[in-house]
């Protein structure tokens, strides 16, 4: 990177640790004195202006209930949501079939409650993000894992592991697929072709597809992401696509999120139970998720030039014994502490040893153990001192 683009990029590349330590937010304030917060997925960089900017108009408005309120649909957010995906993914799905939730977690558990029943199977990749397994088992359900496993040259998604885990399942007993794509913590990005054979899969045993696309937006160049709706109108219309601010514009606070409901049955029966039993998302949301989608991609282009060149520092400054896939999307970096023999979590030995706090492996299941998550998402000055307490710490432990 040049350094005219630094330049450009100073401002949201110029946090220090004093500053990050004194916020409130449950990453930083949840870390502990002397420690550095690189576990939880929300990144340290400041709010896009115009998101900022349109919530206060806002609240400087009408706070009443809005025109939308009292709609099934949804409202000003299914529009800009359709024409979003247009622009940045050539697929344009129907903005009537958008319903708007709190979160991710919350569309997931309401769309799988109501379209499968106590004791189906639901297939989902490990190392899985820890609230999905949870929501899954939570609501009665049974979690079918397939972990992903390093090949060699990457994360590998192996769709004859998922059949043969189908078939295990019993007759008719697996209903759904969760899929997470750009994947977490990996980072992998599906291709084409493994897209298409998780759509003849589901085809094939008539699964509904609750795709979580969240991470879509942070997809690193060359790779390219793909809603898995638009593989062709049999796949669109047993799909629910998942997705939010949360990650690419850090509005995880913010509780909004957009389901795509692709089958009429399962829209139907979200309409029958909304508000009252989901809750609505609130007028301040909305705006804040919509001038993200029409006005955020500037912020959002100076995001990804600081990422790409975060995600190759790690891989240039990791300590020995510790490895990872450069990640295709993203800000997480999927680290291999196998090496180290400090345990099944190595959160624990970086935590105690090194003052930094990155996510526990094992709590993405047991294809997790000897791993740890950690959070590249803040400035070059921050993610070099995390580096730096994490290589002392090691050379301690060789000693």
């Amino acid at each position: 990177m040049n350094s005219t683009a630094l330049s450009a990029q100073s401002a949201l590349d110029s946090l220090d640790i004093g500053e990050l330590s004194r916020r409130d937010g449950e990453k930083w304030a949840y870390a502990g004195a002397d420690v550095l917060a690189s576990w939880v997925a929300d990144m340290d960089f400041p709010t896009a202006p115009a998101i900022s900017e349109a919530v206060a108009r806002r609240a400087a408005g009408d706070l009443g209930y809005p025109t939308w309120f009292d709609e099934s649909e949804g409202g000003p957010l299914g529009e800009v949501f359709a024409e979003r995906t247009r622009r940045r993914y050539g697929h344009l799905p129907d903005p009537t079939h958008v319903r708007l939730f709190t979160d991710i977690n919350q569309a997931m558990l309401a769309v799988l409650q109501l379209a499968t029943a106590p004791g189906d199977a639901v297939l989902v990749h490990t190392p899985a993000c820890p609230p999905f397994v949870e929501v899954i088992e939570r609501i009665g359900r049974r979690p079918l894992t397939v972990p992903i496993e390093d090949d060699g040259t990457g994360w590998g998604f192996d769709p004859d592991r998922m059949e043969r885990a189908v078939a295990e399942a019993g007759p008719g007993r697996c209903r759904a697929l969760f899929l997470v794509n750009p994947h977490n913590p990996t980072g992998r990005v599906l291709r084409r072709d493994e897209l298409e054979a998780l759509a003849e899969l589901a085809l094939r045993h008539d699964l509904l597809v609750v795709s979580d696309e969240v991470h879509a937006d942070l997809t690193h160049a060359p790779h390219r992401h793909i809603p898995f709706a638009s593989l062709g109108p049999e796949v669109a219309a047993r799909t629910v696509t998942l997705t939010s601010g949360s990650k690419a514009f850090n509005l995880a606070g913010i509780r909004c999120a957009v389901a795509h409901v692709g089958p009429k049955a399962v829209r139907e029966a979200v309409d029958a139970r909304r508000g009252l039993l989901f809750g609505q998302v609130s007028v301040l949301a909305v705006e804040a998720l919509k001038a993200a989608w029409t006005s955020g991609d500037s912020w959002l282009e100076e995001v990804m030039a600081l990422l790409d060149r975060n995600r190759h520092r790690v891989a240039e400054r990791l300590p020995a014994g510790v490895s990872y896939r450069i990640p295709e999307a993203g800000f997480l970096a999927w680290l291999d502490c196998r090496r180290l023999d400090v345990g099944d979590d190595p959160m624990a030995f970086f935590r105690d040893e090194a003052k930094v706090l990155l996510f526990s492996g094992p709590s993405f299941g047991a294809a997790g153990n000897g791993f740890v998550r950690l959070n590249f998402g803040t400035s070059l000055k921050v993610l070099d001192e995390t580096l730096d307490r994490m290589h002392t710490a090691v050379r301690r432990l060789s000693k």
